[in-house]
């Protein structure tokens, strides 16, 4: 600064701008260089780039065949190798695909069986290829090398998978055969510059697809291709069309194949040329500067205001993240930036600590809710219970009288055949209300009784045979599909009641609407490590605002005298002493279907199966 002031202005100011002029010319060779090499890498990258971002275009492709070819093989026809269903679907998959030449279906010995296009003039008509017969071999899907379709003479590719039955076994394989003159349609949506170049290449370098001429190169073999680190190693290359560019490479999954992009040189001319002209630019106002090196104090005070400012309007609208230290140009900015970043480190603490008091007290709101649910909900069932114990005893003073009439009844001469099995039928439900009087009571004081093991297949056989009759009375039929076998750990006649409810309640729902007849279906299945059992109906349904109160004590949607609402209530309390769940939900009938499920158990090899222990104790 000595220096400075002891010259005058004016040879201050040319010595400086000489100076600054200097400096800018050397900057301005070295940025040019620099420019220029930055401006290659970022085409080699964005060679790079854009052939990973194709690659991935062409595997998401990829992955939509094999998502489509995975939901061919589950349609029934094609398990089922049904010629004629198989063509009028392939035709279709055709029509909305128009990157595919033709869908085909072979048989395991690699006889044709369905195609989409004309089976005489197409692959199909000769003995499967290679391929066809590897994917039938091993069981894995398989892709073929190029060739050209007998049709069209178009250049395709093939995927095969694997055609499996029920039990896993293969028996067939599908053929998809993909034009590749049509494949740059996938890579229609990325962004490449004039004069770029797409190559899809196989592991032998043959040339799969290229944009643009790809009817010219299709097929030709790029020795380089089979290299693809050598390739990336020198990215400059002189391309098969004689055109010099940056090439960048990435790997696509299916082949394995390699995609290539190459963006010519010239580009980077191009982009050099704006910023040539920024540069000189640049250097045209750089001799302004030294006629502004007076306000450089000024200008670094008002910028160093102006963040803190701009922090304080941050924070007044609600961020109290504190800002970020930057260099000041003296001391008392910097202590003034000091202090405001400690206010607002405190201030962000200050309002965790509210926030998290403010939760700390939605918590503790929601847990006393809670508790107070919790709460209504025993006191229901302690009314339950005691209702239930006062019914259970007056029921079964005259259940004991019927038991003891039947019992005198059997005894007398002359009763014939049909009458002993009417009484011997009315002695088993009577004996079968005074298990369920027992369990109720059981229920009420919060009691189980002793499991055992069961099979609920048998549960549904007693209900049905006990429903049929009403059920066939009201023109309703009741189907069973039972397929699963394991067995569960439980009491026959309170699984019995359960699933009584349900077919009453469903039986009641058809008939609520006044009309005359409907369907009832039992299905019991295995879900995994448990068993479940449900009643579907086609009833009018459970509204949704009773979906919430369907196993509440005393809730019942039905006319007065028609239901005490205890029914879901109690087989709520029995599936749930048992472990299970118990619910509702709507079908596809539109009716309701009542569904529990129960742990399955685990039965020893040569365990007997006890499925009517309860009913004889």
């Amino acid at each position: 600064m000595g220096f400075l002031t002891a010259q005058p202005l004016r040879r201050q100011i040319l010595v400086t701008t000489g100076a600054v002029l200097l400096l800018l010319a050397g900057a301005v060779a070295w940025s040019a260089r620099l420019t220029r090499v930055e401006r290659q890498d970022e085409v080699r990258q964005e060679a790079h780039s854009v052939a990973r971002l194709g690659a991935a275009y062409l595997n998401q492709y990829f992955d939509g065949l094999d998502a489509m070819a995975s939901a061919l093989m589950r349609h029934p026809a094609i398990a089922a190798l049904d010629p004629a269903e198989c063509a009028r679907l392939f035709t279709g998959i055709l029509t909305e695909q128009p990157l595919l030449l033709n869908v085909v279906l072979r048989d395991r010995s690699g006889a044709l069986v369905a195609s989409g296009g004309e089976a005489s003039a197409d692959r199909t008509s000769t003995p499967a290829p290679a391929y066809l017969l590897e994917v039938l071999e091993t069981g894995q899907p398989a892709v073929s090398d190029l060739y050209s379709g007998p049709l069209t003479g178009s250049p395709a590719i093939g995927q095969a998978y694997p055609v499996r039955a029920h039990d896993g076994a293969v028996v067939g394989v599908l053929d998809l055969s993909l034009n590749v003159l049509q494949l740059q349609q996938v890579f229609d949506s990325l962004a490449l510059p004039d004069g770029s170049a797409l190559t899809l290449l196989d592991q032998k370098g043959q040339i799969l697809a290229r944009s643009p001429g790809g009817e010219r190169y299709i097929g030709q073999t790029i020795a380089a291709a089979a290299e693809p680190r050598a390739r990336e190693d020198t990215p400059l290359q002189v391309d098969i069309d004689g055109v010099e560019r940056f090439v960048g490479t990435a790997s696509v999954n299916r082949g394995p194949w390699s995609l290539s992009v190459g963006i010519p040189r010239t580009l980077v001319r191009d982009r050099l040329a704006p910023l040539w002209a920024r540069h000189l630019a640049i250097s045209g106002s750089a001799v302004l500067v030294v006629l502004w090196l007076s306000l450089l104090l000024s200008h670094h005070t008002s910028n160093g205001l102006n963040r803190l400012r701009s922090a304080a309007q941050r924070i007044a609208g609600g961020d109290l993240s504190p800002p970020d230290r930057t260099d000041a140009p003296n001391r008392e900015v910097a202590d003034l930036q000091d202090a405001f970043i400690a206010m607002a480190a405190n201030l962000r603490t200050t309002r965790d600590a509210l926030d998290h008091q403010v939760e700390q007290e939605r918590k503790t709101r929601e847990m006393l809710q809670s508790l107070q649910r919790q709460v209504v909900r025993q006191e229901r069932l302690a009314a339950v219970g005691l209702l239930v114990s006062g019914v259970a005893h007056e029921l079964n003073n005259p259940l004991q009288a019927i038991l003891g009439t039947a019992e005198l009844l059997e005894r007398f001469p002359h009763v014939d055949a049909a009458m002993l099995e009417e009484i011997a039928m009315l002695k088993t439900q009577g004996s079968r209300a005074r298990e369920i009087i027992r369990k109720l009571s059981r229920f009420s004081s919060q009691q189980s009784g002793p499991p055992t093991l069961i099979d609920l297949r048998t549960v549904i056989a007693e209900v049905v045979q006990l429903r049929r009759h009403d059920l066939e009375e009201s023109s309703i039929t009741i189907d069973v599909e039972a397929s699963g076998s394991r067995k569960v750990y439980a009491n026959v006649t309170e699984l019995e009641q359960v699933t009584l409810n349900f077919v009453i309640n469903a039986q009641q729902a058809i008939e609520s609407g006044g009309r005359k007849g409907g369907r009832i279906l039992l299905r019991l299945y295995e879900d995994g490590r448990k068993i479940r059992l449900e009643v579907q109906d086609d009833g009018p349904g459970v509204a949704p605002e009773h979906e919430r109160k369907l196993f509440q004590p005393f809730f019942t949607t039905k006319p007065v005298g028609k239901g005490t609402g205890l029914g879901l209530s109690v087989s709520y309390g029995i599936i749930d002493s048992y472990g299970g769940v118990i619910g509702c939900h709507a079908n596809a009938w539109h009716g309701a279907t009542f569904f529990f499920e129960l742990p399955a158990a685990a039965v020893p090899p040569g365990e007997a199966i006890v499925a009517g222990a309860s009913k004889a104790s």
